[in-house]
Formats: structure tokens, sequence, C-alpha cells
């Protein structure tokens, strides 16, 4: 059966996603700084310690320590597994490609949960939109760039790999939120990831230089947001309309690459870019349709 969701809910859903894009984009460009120095699995750690910290703090001044009750904890532990591997491998992507490259690849992610959400979830979606997301997807492979020899870039191929996992985690987040508050989900998500990660790093793990808690906080406060944001996206609207909405990122990216990097994107890049975004933005489109003509339906009155 098809998952039904009200306008409100939808737009509710697509605001906090786009305030959740923004946040995080910050939160990249940071970890992008700070993996020059520490390794992908230990900034996945502090990037969760530093949100959990940020997280806590409304909840203790306003004593809601009941809204962090969880439900269904294996679904949890399983979402959290999926974090841990879209946390480390973006991180070593993104510290040798650029933010727009990065995201670029990592804009397939919003498809493949479109895609996803029928299987996993029992939602519908019309073999016109599964046409849009086959082309979608070949966008993403023009900026893969595989060689005449068979092989892709590594990096690259670990960014569509971090997708993979974002997408799965992202639909889990529906089910989730059937029976789990969103500050729940995401205060479950953050120390279940971050006692991995740190369980991984334990062998590399370098200290804290004092100059970067900075660039620490920041990300523990646009970690915390985001994910809130994020989660709150998911839970709001189904994954089919508030995941294309996430190809705003593309726009930050090409600017903080830009302005701290100096760096602008390749043409593969944006011709790529612009086939997954043009893909995203026809399922936006095909979706206002639908809900158009449902909504003209349920108003007519009947023969």
């Amino acid at each position: 059966m098809p998952v039904k969701c009200n306008t409100t809910q939808n737009l509710h859903g697509i605001a906090a996603m786009l305030a959740a894009v923004f946040v995080f984009s910050i939160m990249d460009a940071s970890m992008k700084h700070l993996s020059r120095t520490y390794g992908a699995f230990e900034i996945s750690c502090l990037r969760c310690v530093a949100s959990i910290v940020f997280l806590l703090l409304p909840i203790a001044l306003t004593r809601s320590w009941r809204v962090l009750r969880p439900a269904n904890p294996l679904l949890h532990i399983a979402r959290a597994g999926l974090g841990i591997g879209m946390l480390g491998l973006f991180i070593y992507a993104v510290r040798r490609l650029s933010m727009a490259e990065a995201y670029a690849v990592f804009l397939c992610a919003p498809l493949l949960v479109t895609a996803l959400s029928v299987p996993l979830l029992g939602e519908h979606v019309p073999a016109r939109r599964w046409l849009t997301i086959a082309a979608g997807l070949a966008g993403a492979l023009i900026m893969l760039r595989p060689s005449s020899n068979g092989f892709i870039s590594i990096a690259a191929a670990a960014a569509a790999g971090s997708a993979c996992c974002y997408a799965l985690s992202a639909v889990s987040v529906r089910a989730l939120g059937r029976t789990n508050s969103s500050a729940a989900m995401v205060m479950w998500f953050l120390v279940l990831v971050g006692v991995g990660s740190a369980l991984l790093a334990a062998g590399s793990w370098r200290a804290v230089d004092a100059g970067d808690w900075g660039w620490i906080a920041l990300i523990g406060i646009s970690g915390a947001l985001g994910q809130y944001w994020i989660t709150d996206a998911f839970r709001s609207a189904p994954p089919s309309v508030v995941a294309p909405f996430e190809y705003s990122a593309i726009l930050w990216a090409f600017a903080l690459d830009w302005v701290f990097w100096s760096v602008l994107p390749s043409v593969l890049v944006i011709t790529g870019a612009t086939v997954v975004i043009g893909c995203g933005l026809a399922i936006i489109w095909d979706e206002r349709r639908l809900a158009g003509l449902a909504a003209t339906a349920a108003v007519s009155p009947p023969p």
C-alpha cells in the first residue's frame, strides 16, 4: 500500500531537508579540513561525540529524557552500521576529491532512496519514474569516470558506496519513525556510530591538537542540527518526496570549493551533476502532478 502523507507534512519535510543540507555542507567542509591530519573513523567518532553534547543540552534543560527511549533496537543497530560505512567512506572520498566531486557522486543517493522505498516500504513508484532513476544513475556513472581498462577512481567509488549506505539508512528512518521520536533516532544513531567508529579507530588514534577543537565544535553543532533535521524530514514525508531536495547540496559544494580551496568543478562533474539533478527535478514534478490528481479526485463528487 502506498504511504499517504498530507501536503503540510510534505512541506515540513522539504523545509527540514533544505535546512539539513545546508548545515551538513558546513560539517563536511570542516571534516575535509580535519581529514588532512586525522583518520576517517577518528573524525567520524569525534563528529558523533561533539554532536551528542549539543543534542543533549536542550534535552537536559527541558528534562525531556523520556523522548530518548528507543524502540526496535535491532533496527537502530543496523542503521548505525550503515552510518559507520557512510561516514567512513565519505570522509575517505572528500579527503581526496573536491567537495563538488564528492557531492556530485553522492547525489545519486536520493535516486536510490526512491528506488529502495518500493521493496522496503511498499511505496508505489510509477514505471516512468524508474526510467528517470535509471537516467540519473547514468549521470552518476559519468562522474565516476570509468577508464578504458575498466577501473574507477577509488575515491569516487568510495563516494558511491557512501551514497548506497546513506540510501539504506534513510529508508530505515521511515520504519523507525513509526515508533521512535526524532530525538531518539538521532541520539542512538550518534551513540552507536560513535562507539563503532572509536573501536575501528583505536589502533591509529591521534591526540587532537588544541587548534582543532574549534573545528570539532563546528562539526558537532552542524552535525547535531543536520542529523535532527534530516531525520525529521524522512519521518515527516515519504523518501520519494523529500530526498530529491538534497540536490541543493551541489550549490553549497561549488561555493565552498571556490571560496576555501579555489577549486572549480570539471566539465564531467558539471555534466553528470546536471543529469542527476535534472532527474531529481523530474521526480519532484511527477510527485506534484500525482498529488494534484489525487487532490482533484478527492474533492470531485462521485458520478
